[in-house]
């Protein structure tokens, strides 16, 4: 099982966090979070994925984002249509090829880039919302629905992923932290699991919002 850690914020923790070698790091392009992300993401390993989370932002933003920070995949937290998510993807290879057109041997642009398209859920979910993204999107997030756009720190109901009908594999997240560490275990054990790719984990890991305990995480990988 993947593990992905959102929310980073401050430089120094970021490195801590990167040392863990988790498989994904989230930065948090959207103002109105106490994890907005404004600051440069230090040198870390390459095997870890950079990923902007972003809601409800224009393509050019996120495109700039990407470009500035060399992020391979994308998090899309808000009401963002098939059609967006098509068109990053374009204005993506658009993006590389001109890169490699300017400077072949050197690529300041991923060639590739993920799309991971958030689905909030509480007790209950539609799971038809879900087709029209299946071909334009790599991932689906399942995050609990909240006051915010994430960062709400309780879990959903996760026996509703027992009706799920794709097989695209998909990031657990909402709430998730070391007193859920059971109840994930049952989790991972279970039919309902069978297409999960990853565990999302944001605020029950941290000593403020940005700023996530090391040695708690430590734990939570050592047991994933």
């Amino acid at each position: 099982m993947k593990l992905k850690v959102c929310g980073m914020k401050y430089q120094d923790n970021i490195q801590a966090v990167a040392d863990l070698k988790p498989d994904y790091l989230g930065f948090i392009f959207y103002e109105k979070s106490a994890r907005c992300f404004n600051t440069t993401i230090p040198d870390i390993s390459k095997s870890i994925k950079k990923t902007g989370v972003f809601v409800n932002e224009t393509v050019e933003f996120v495109l700039e984002q990407i470009q500035t920070h060399n992020l391979q995949a994308v998090q899309l937290h808000g009401e963002e249509s098939t059609e967006y998510c098509e068109q990053l993807k374009n204005c993506h290879a658009e993006l590389v090829s001109a890169s490699l057109d300017k400077n072949p041997k050197h690529l300041q642009v991923d060639k590739s880039l993920e799309i991971i398209k958030v689905f909030s859920i509480k007790d209950e979910f539609n799971f038809e919302v879900l087709k029209p993204y299946e071909t334009v999107c790599d991932y689906f997030l399942f995050d609990t629905k909240g006051k915010l756009p994430g960062g709400n720190g309780y879990t959903f109901d996760w026996n509703v992923l027992n009706d799920y009908p794709s097989t695209k594999p998909f990031f657990l997240s909402g709430g998730i932290g070391l007193d859920e560490a059971d109840k994930l275990n049952a989790f991972t054990q279970s039919p309902a699991s069978k297409y999960c790719y990853a565990i999302d984990v944001n605020s029950k890991f941290e000593i403020e919002p940005g700023l996530k305990d090391i040695e708690q995480l430590k734990q939570f990988k050592t047991n994933l």
